[in-house]
Order: structure tokens, then sequence, then C-alpha cells
């Protein structure tokens, strides 16, 4: 269950970032109540991923896979592009969350 809490609450991190970027600074409330809520949950889904998984790895994860999908939502959504050097270093980021459960030290 402890990966199921922390893939929503990747899912929720990535929610709130975005919405973070679409308020514009705070220009626009409307969605700094999602930017909110995206992150209160997905606090909420770590802490409870916690009772069975380590914190270092869930915390590796969480970010790790976040930061992945925040660099592909600007792709999507926002257009933004990546040079060749943060193409590498987002992959480096994948095969370290990915290093991390091969691992098998995910679990307490």
């Amino acid at each position: 269950m402890g990966f199921a809490y922390l893939a929503l609450a990747i899912v929720f991190e990535v929610a709130g970032t975005t919405s973070m970027k679409l308020s514009e600074g705070f220009t626009k409330p409307l969605w700094v109540i999602p930017l909110v809520l995206g992150y209160l949950a997905s606090l909420g889904l770590l802490t409870l991923s916690l009772r069975t998984l380590s914190i270092g790895t869930a915390y590796a994860v969480w970010s790790g896979l976040g930061t992945a999908l925040v660099v592909l939502v600007g792709l999507v959504l926002f257009r933004e592009t990546l040079t060749w050097g943060q193409w590498l270093s987002v992959a480096l980021i994948i095969a370290g969350v990915a290093g991390l459960n091969l691992l098998g030290i995910a679990h307490t």
C-alpha cells in the first residue's frame, strides 16, 4: 500500500507544482486553491507511505519522479525546451529512482 500512497503523492505534487506555474506568481488567485490542495494532499499521502517505506527512499522517489514529471508537464503544456544536458540530467534522476527500487532498499 505504501507505493500506492507514494504514487498518488507524486500525482498531487505535480498538480500542485503545475498550479503554481499557472498562478503566475499568485496573480491568478483561482490557481492558488489547487496549488495548496495539491501540496496538502501530496504531503499527507507521502506521510501515509512512510508507514511501510523508508523515509530516504520514499522522499527520493517522491522528489525525483515528481521532478521528472514536472519537466514533462513543462514540455507538453508550457512548450518549454531542454538542452541535451538537461535531458541527461532528467535521465539520471530517473535512473537513480529506479536504482533505489531495484536494489530493494525501498522497504523498512
